[in-house]
């Protein structure tokens, strides 16, 4: 407003204000039966169009018309009630039937009379513990590539495990054979799968996590947190059990260091070399920044119906009522990437989440029990693309001596090419059994050189030192596109697990 007023006061000619989120993808909010809360835990697609969706109130609802244009096209009919809290519900194209994942058991729910409700509910696996704890939550997944369904179980009081198998990732076979399958789980929020059909998890900041991450699910891994770790003697397949990760209670060193080469090694780094079956964090969603309890992983299979992020993921938020995006790449056999901001602004906490074939993400959640910003307490709602393409970094890889950036447009080379449009720190959490924990261990590199790439739509970045095990805070605050407009959003957080070979 002031900058409008400028303008007329000296005669100026008024500039377009730069663009925001809204422009590039749109939210609705739909409305929801009044006779319930729709507290959605865990979305999936019917082959007819139809959505459907668990509750964390334990009903099961089919959602009719959210793909149209018009939010009062929406209609819902209940499917079935009374289960203990759906957080995973999969729809399964052999058998045709609805599968749910609840506090206690898998169910398979099927409508006999086809009269769009459920009159058979079979128990297909119940192999895990349930003490009564609050915080014993089990989210579920959809069908995976061989058919199973993944089940990731919250410790108790998400401390410790005190009935089997919590703190694990297990997979339940078709036959409903339950497969132990990955340790060292804390309070997964959300579980889903990559384009190539690989399993991740969202874990949330808290005793061995210093924020929130998103974890590779690789069969026989450790995944960080020790609280599980007695029910190997159930789990003969995984082979022994892991060493326990050190007790000590480190803090690090919170002074900022200049740059010098290699940096310090992180506890995390350390650890691996301890621990063989230890899987560092494929991304930190750094704590207050990206978010602080994350939750639905939602990969973009639209083969561009959602704008130009093919592949990549996005990461909902319970707390802070946002999307953010995931790149990921696999460095010396280790999944690591970047997560940048991506689209405030819903109405609630964000639990479920999923994507159709036309480039529509369906989400919902609640704010029971901690709160959101969104500020409603629940809802449903839907996010899409306008068809117009932001002007942002697409792609953050890792090379031996720095990183490169890919853009979504054409850039102007005088500003890619500055290296005063960038700025760079690099930190980590320490991994300590105390919960939570500042940003500790703090560098800042040198950005030697910014080279444009022929193309002008990239820009090589020589950074010195880069620090394995650290998180790399890269801002871009000055590069501009050939428009003269600045990125959408200037920060990415990138996970530097693995430093590339020469």
């Amino acid at each position: 407003m002031k900058h409008f007023s400028l303008c007329l006061a000296f005669g100026l000619p008024l500039m377009a204000a730069d663009p925001v989120e809204s422009d590039f993808y749109k939210i609705t909010t739909f409305e929801t039966p009044k006779e319930t809360a729709m507290e959605v835990g865990a979305i999936d697609l019917l082959p007819d169009g139809r959505l459907i969706m668990g509750t964390r109130r334990g009903e099961i609802w089919t959602v009719s018309g959210a793909g149209s244009s018009d939010p009062s096209a929406v209609s819902y009919k209940l499917f079935a009630s009374g289960l203990h809290e759906v957080l995973g519900i999969a729809y399964n194209p052999k058998d045709k039937n609805i599968y749910a994942t609840t506090r206690y058991e898998i169910t398979r729910l099927q409508d006999v009379d086809g009269d769009g409700r459920a009159d058979v509910f079979d128990n297909v696996s119940d192999a895990w513990g349930v003490s009564g704890d609050y915080h014993e939550y089990a989210i579920g997944s959809r069908f995976d590539k061989a058919g199973d369904l993944w089940v990731t179980l919250c410790l108790t009081g998400s401390f410790s495990s005190v009935t089997p198998f919590r703190g694990w990732a297990l997979r339940i076979k078709p036959d409903g054979t339950m497969v132990p399958t990955c340790s060292g789980i804390r309070s997964p929020g959300g579980l889903g799968f990559d384009a190539e059909g690989e399993v991740y998890y969202a874990d949330n900041q808290g005793p061995w996590h210093g924020s929130c991450t998103l974890q590779h699910l690789v069969p026989g891994s450790f995944q960080g947190h020790p609280g599980g770790n007695e029910w190997y003697a159930l789990a003969p397949n995984m082979g022994g059990r892991p060493i326990d990760p050190s007790p000590e209670n480190y803090q690090g060193d919170n002074k900022r260091r200049e740059a010098r080469q290699g940096g310090d090694p992180g506890r995390m780094v350390k650890e691996r070399q301890r621990i063989k079956q230890l899987l560092p964090p494929a991304v930190y969603l750094v704590h207050g920044k990206i978010g602080n309890s994350a939750s639905a992983i939602i990969c973009d299979t639209s083969a561009g119906k959602f704008g130009p992020f093919m592949n990549q993921l996005f990461i909902a938020d319970q707390s802070h009522s946002n999307l953010s995006r995931v790149f990921l790449e696999t460095v010396n056999g280790i999944k690591q990437g970047v997560v940048f901001p991506f689209r405030l602004g819903f109405a609630s906490g964000l639990i479920g989440g999923r994507m159709d074939g036309e480039g529509r993400i369906f989400t919902g959640g609640s704010d029971r029990g901690w709160g959101a910003r969104g500020g409603k307490p629940y809802c449903f709602e839907k996010c899409e693309w306008t068809g117009k393409t932001p002007f942002e970094v697409h792609e953050m890889r890792a090379k031996p001596d720095g990183f490169e950036l890919t853009f979504t447009q054409p850039i102007d080379p005088k500003t890619a090419g500055d290296l005063k449009s960038y700025s760079m720190r690099e930190f980590t959490y320490a991994y300590r059994e105390a919960y939570g924990g500042d940003e500790i261990d703090e560098i800042l590199p040198t950005i030697i050189a910014a080279e444009v790439g022929a193309e002008g739509q990239s820009v090589r970045l020589k950074i010195s030192p880069l620090t394995k095990g650290h998180i790399h805070e890269l801002h871009f605050e000055g590069v501009r596109n050939r428009a003269g407009h600045p990125l959408l959003h200037t920060v990415g957080y990138y996970t530097l697990n693995e430093i590339p070979a020469k």
